[in-house]
């Protein structure tokens, strides 16, 4: 379930609570493969399936840029701020890899803001930390706090 936000306070209100968890997705091999091309990162340990499996994760796994991709598909099925005048992604902080994607896993986003605060002309900031959970492991693949800037329309 989406929670949408429709005004600075609504934000601000949130701060400490679950914006709760999406959808689990898999990860195959091809979708590996295209990030590979996408990037030339073609590091054996990502493309090499028979080479991998006498590897140190048993197989195939997927980038960690990979990982973190994801974060941007996953944080519109986890918020949406609407009644925008312009809504931009600032950048990220913290972003760890606790554990390895294995190719065929699923992976979903869970999500929390964690901080929101005033900038000029009635923009905020706000912080929402996704964590990437695969499912089975108890350690997620990424976690990251990722930082957007919303300035809402005027209410008159």
């Amino acid at each position: 379930m989406t929670t949408t936000f429709n005004n600075a306070a609504a934000l601000e209100q949130a701060v400490g609570q679950s914006l709760g968890a999406t959808e689990w997705i898999a990860i195959d091999q091809q979708r590996v493969d295209t990030f590979a091309e996408a990037t030339g990162d073609h590091q054996w340990i990502h493309v090499d399936p028979q080479k991998a499996k006498d590897g140190p994760f048993g197989g195939t796994i997927a980038h960690g840029y990979l990982t973190l991709s994801l974060v941007n598909y996953f944080l519109p099925q986890l918020m949406q701020v609407e009644n925008l005048q312009m809504g931009v992604n600032y950048g990220c902080d913290r972003v760890r890899f606790p554990a390895p994607v294995r190719v065929g896993a699923r992976v979903r986003g869970a999500g929390e803001i964690t901080q929101v605060e005033a900038l000029a002309n009635g923009a905020v900031q706000v912080v929402v930390r996704v964590t990437v959970e695969v499912e089975g492991s108890e350690r997620p693949g990424c976690v990251v706090d990722t930082i957007s800037r919303y300035t809402f329309n005027q209410t008159v």
